[in-house]
Parts: C-alpha cells; structure tokens; sequence
C-alpha cells in the first residue's frame, strides 16, 4: 500500500530544471533512500514532499491524498535535519515537545509522549539537560525523537548522519534503521553515500541531474544496474565496450579490444537482449576482479600499476592491453606490490551489459 506518491513530479527555478518527470511510490512501513550527487535534485524532491518546495507541475499525495497545496504544518511529517536544528536555549524535554505544543496536547501527555519517544532512541533521563551539553550523536538522536514523537504519517530524513564522525556514523545508521523497523514508521532518507543506502534501504532511488536513474531494491541497483551512472556511482566500476561475437548456452562472447574475449551472462529477464555484431558496454565491478599470480588460472594478464591498501582489502590500479583497470581484493597476509605481474579472472555472471541507451 503506498503511503507516498510522486506523479508526474516537476521542479523548476527560473530556467533551471531540479527534477524532472518524477514518478515515485514509498510503500507503507518502508524504508526508501533518494540516492546520489550533490545537485541531483533528492533534497528538492525531499522539500517538496514536506511542503517547504511546490512542485512546478504534477502531484504528491500522502496517505491517498493530494497535498500539493498544503503546508508543512498540516501534513503530519517528522522532519530530521544535517543540523540537527534544536533550541540551544530549550532543554531537551522543550524541544523534543515542542511540536505536540504546537499542536495543543495536554501537558501531562507531552511529558509521557517525550519520556516515551528518549525511551525509543535511547537516551532516557537527559531532559532537563540542553543541547549542548550533549555530544553530536546524542543530539542527532534528539533531533529524531522530536519528529517521532508526533507520531507523524511520514518521517523524512534529509542527510542526518552527514555531520558525524565516521564510527558514529556507523553506529547511528544501525540505530536508526533499529528504531525505523521498531517504529513502522515510512520513511524517506536522503543521502549521497552509498554504503548507507545500501546498508539500511528496503529501497533506493537513485537520481542524476533531476531524473530518477533507477529505483530497485538495494541489491537489485546494485548488481543490475540500469545506466552507466548506476553503475559508476553505486561502487568502483570498470566500465568496457566490446562487441557481441557469438551467444552459447545463455552466455555472450564479447570482443574487447586489447583485453580479447569476455563472457557475459545473458540469463534472466533483467538481461538486455543482445545479438550478434552489435557493440555493447560492460560493466564489472572492481571488487568481482580477482587477481591471482598464477598466470594459468586466467587467459587475461595485467600489471598492477599501484597499490591503495585500505587495511583488509586492497584496491590495485592495473594496466591491461591499454585499458586501466580497477580490482578491490581482500588481504591474504601481504597485498599484491605495485610492478607484478597478475592474472585475472571474471566470471560470467560478473560482466554486466548495461541496457542500451536509445
């Protein structure tokens, strides 16, 4: 059941496009990230269903209903910021209720609602305290009460972890998505990081230049991903043209120049179809690349031309019959030196044709 519906959405300013032709649906409990670049019009899609943009043309309902004209403050969204955005001079109890004062609630459920939504993130026994005596986490974390406590249709995340440390960062993502699942409430996060959105979406809808790229589960944009862009910006990809020589048992023979032959799975209904003759870009992400240093395991050869050790794993930048290559490798006790002399293997189901852009 959808609890959220972008049709037809447009947003322009002035001259300037933000999103284009927007066609969405968040389901009901979900959790759906808006996914990419800086510019890419996720933000403006975000104000836009909470009424802090209108759409330039088409519709945005809420719970069936068309909302386009109506306000922020009458259409029962929880909003969470980068900023975190609280009242230095509030204790934490202030502003965490302070929408159900907004809304008159009596006092004595305002102080049950806030115990209850400090109970949910976590960090009871903190509201006589102010924001700044809280650490960053902390206060992100009241930041979220204050839109849950509302009990809100929708809860709508716009970059909230961006302002943290990296393990904080972690850790309040696992936390989140804890308190989302635990809430049931919809919920729609924006973010230009990749791991968070493939870490904690039921769904994610990634956006280039306006437009809605690709909208997938997180494993489904990942491992067949419907442009170049998906494929790029979701991960290291090496990205390759070749040519369809012939078609065997659901598998491609594709010509690469310099490289030689690549197999490509063609199975399954998300495979383009493809034919004989006909020129096609591959996409192979750099962590199914496997290196070894016996030459006989692989009929393609590189030399690894430098070495990015990131702890467990490696990310060797590799020269390879005038293509430069990508690989992501777990450790096994040393990495690979810069100057080797390394096979590669790739399996079929590994080389993903992208579909064709017509």
């Amino acid at each position: 059941m959808a609890q959220v519906e972008l049709v037809g959405v447009r947003k322009t300013f002035g001259p300037v496009v933000a999103v284009e032709d927007a066609n969405i649906t968040f389901e009901e409990g979900s959790f759906t990230t808006l996914l990419g670049p800086s510019g890419c019009g996720k933000t403006t899609l975000l104000r836009m269903i909470a009424g802090l943009e209108f759409p330039t043309t088409g519709d945005i309902l809420v719970g069936g209903k068309r909302v386009n004209d109506l306000p922020i403050h009458k259409r029962n969204l929880g909003l969470v910021f980068q900023n975190y955005a609280l009242f230095p001079h509030k204790t934490i109890a202030e502003n965490i209720g302070f929408g159900l004062k907004y809304r008159k609630v009596p006092k004595e459920d305002i102080r049950r609602k806030v115990t209850e939504a400090l109970d949910i993130v976590r960090l009871p026994g903190v509201e006589d305290r102010f924001p700044n005596q809280l650490s960053g986490g902390q206060q992100q974390r009241i930041a979220l009460a204050r839109a849950i406590v509302i009990e809100p249709d929708v809860l709508l995340l716009d970059e909230p972890l961006s302002a943290l440390d990296a393990n904080l960062r972690e850790e309040m993502r696992v936390e989140l998505k804890a308190i989302q699942n635990r809430i049931g409430v919809t919920s729609i996060f924006v973010t230009h990081d990749q791991s968070e959105a493939l870490a904690m979406s039921d769904k994610i809808v990634v956006m280039s230049a306006g437009r809605v790229e690709q909208t997938g589960s997180p494993e489904e944009v990942y491992t067949r991903p419907a442009s170049e862009f998906v494929t790029s910006f979701l991960g290291n990809a090496n990205l390759l043209t070749g040519t369809v020589r012939n078609i065997v048992a659901e598998v491609a023979e594709i010509e690469v120049e310099g490289l030689g032959t690549l197999f490509a799975d063609v199975s399954g209904d998300a495979a383009p179809a493809v034919v004989d003759g006909t020129e096609v870009r591959l996409s192979i992400k750099a962590e199914k690349l496997a290196l070894a240093r016996d030459p006989s395991e692989s009929t393609l050869t590189a030399r690894i031309r430098d070495v990015d050790y990131q702890g467990q794993v490696a990310r060797y930048f590799l020269e390879a019959g005038g293509h430069t290559l990508q690989a992501l490798n777990q450790i096994d006790e040393h990495p690979l030196t810069a100057g080797s002399e390394v096979s590669i293997r790739i399996r079929p189901r590994d080389c993903i044709i992208l579909p064709l852009v017509r």
